[in-house]
């Protein structure tokens, strides 16, 4: 038995869904453990193109189950949504299959209102780049215990009740503060009244679900969503998500003890992307930047909106290695960087006239520090259909080397192209 956490090192968009797909043949179980539908995965299975924004990866096969962690926040319709889709392409997905933590709280119409009209009340420079979907203010009632939980459709008193005083709340928020309309009561109730038919019978303790999972030997992969920089500890707060990214939730945000955790595999895009407002310290702004973006088919899976792309961030590496504890990584979307004479690699950054080696917590200092880079020879060869590492471009593998040496960390999946079957694996977690 092993358990496998799977996070993003950059700020998410780093093809977990991908690495995730494939570490799902050796895996048992796979568990969502944070963040809700601002995420999407994005999987190429036989040309045919999957999005999951709730669902973990792992259910495009038949024989694995899936669960959605205590940590996750689940907006209901979104969920069902995907849930119907699948079953229109064959897929099933079974209580037997998917399973939903009752300690999951809910995004409600409210959430996703607030969102919007708070984002949309910032100036310009203060704008967070959200993606509108209610997941800050569902978090904001969980902490500040009013949330509604998944366990709580269970209980139609106490659900009404709870729901009473959550729109009380949130109309005068939206009328008084923010000049906005309020949501209706009776359409909220009624609508979560049909959506509870459909998903109680997915609702478990997923924690004991686990638990038992381990007891009888299984192997559990644990799915990250977004990326260690987006983290609301660690990440370039304020233009952060609301929920911990890193690989210590998967534990928090599932119900699963720390000491069962066998290894943490880092997702890396072989370059750096970003999406949304905040510090980005190797954004290319040129015709290299262009084409990063061109050829990496750099749209985000949840908004549409264009990332901004940049060369590879050693700094931005090192941290996710310390942060995550990493054990192994994956670097994916090698084949974009196919076709340039020169690869660049930052190193560290300057500001005022000081070298640093880990980014900034000052916000202003993470916006305004240069990257010191260095170079490596690109490669010309269209490296899609390679299949064994041997057969890379020798620049390639010079390239992944200096990966390795700068972080420390062994590469132990290298993508070569979007489809399923474009991936090398030079070392498998669950085997190890």
């Amino acid at each position: 038995m092993s358990s496998v956490v799977v996070v993003g090192t950059q700020w998410g968009d780093e093809g977990k869904g991908k690495i995730v797909d494939l570490l799902t043949r050796y895996a048992d179980c796979v568990v969502r453990f944070q963040g809700g539908n601002n995420a999407g995965h994005t999987l190429v299975v036989e040309g045919k193109k999957f999005i999951f924004h709730i669902i973990p990866s792992g259910i495009l096969y038949e024989e694995k189950k899936c669960m959605i962690g205590n940590g996750v926040i689940v907006d209901p319709g979104v969920l069902i949504g995907e849930i119907d889709k699948l079953k229109e392409q064959g897929i099933s997905v079974s209580p037997q299959r998917l399973m939903i933590s009752e300690r999951a709280h809910l995004i409600m119409p409210y959430h996703a209102g607030i969102d919007q009209v708070k984002e949309a009340s910032l100036a310009s420079g203060k704008k967070i780049g959200t993606t509108g979907r209610g997941i800050g203010p569902c978090y904001m009632d969980k902490v500040g215990r009013i949330g509604i939980r998944a366990g709580d459709l269970l209980d139609d008193d106490l659900f009404r009740e709870k729901l009473q005083e959550a729109v009380a709340e949130k109309n005068f928020l939206l009328t008084e503060k923010y000049n906005s309309a309020p949501v209706d009561f009776d359409t909220i109730y009624a609508l979560f009244r049909e959506y509870s038919e459909k998903l109680i019978p997915y609702f478990r303790n997923v924690s004991v679900e686990l638990d038992v999972a381990r007891k009888n030997n299984k192997n559990i992969l644990f799915e990250g969503a977004q990326g260690t920089h987006l983290d609301i500890d660690h990440g370039t707060y304020p233009f952060v998500t609301s929920s911990n990214t890193i690989a210590g939730n998967a534990c928090n945000g599932s119900g699963f003890g720390p000491a069962h955790i066998d290894a943490v595999i880092g997702i890396m895009k072989a370059y750096t992307t970003r999406v949304g407002a905040g510090p980005f310290p190797t954004e290319l702004v040129d015709d290299i930047g262009n084409r990063l973006q061109e050829k990496g088919h750099e749209f985000g899976a949840t908004t549409g909106r264009r990332r901004r792309c940049g060369w590879l961030d050693g700094v931005v590496a090192n941290d996710a290695t310390r942060l995550n504890g990493l054990t192994g990584l994956a670097i994916t979307k090698l084949d974009v960087l196919s076709g340039l004479e020169t690869i660049k690699f930052a190193t560290s950054y300057e500001l005022a006239g000081k070298t640093h080696s880990t980014m900034p917590a000052n916000i202003r200092q993470a916006g305004a520090v240069t990257p010191v880079y260095e170079s490596l020879e690109g490669w010309q060869e269209d490296i899609e259909k390679v299949r064994e590492y041997d057969a890379l471009p020798r620049q390639a593998k010079e390239y992944i080397k200096r990966i390795e040496d700068f972080t420390g960390v062994p590469v132990s999946i290298v993508s070569v192209g979007p489809d399923r079957e474009e991936t090398l694996l030079l070392s498998n977690p669950f085997t190890r």
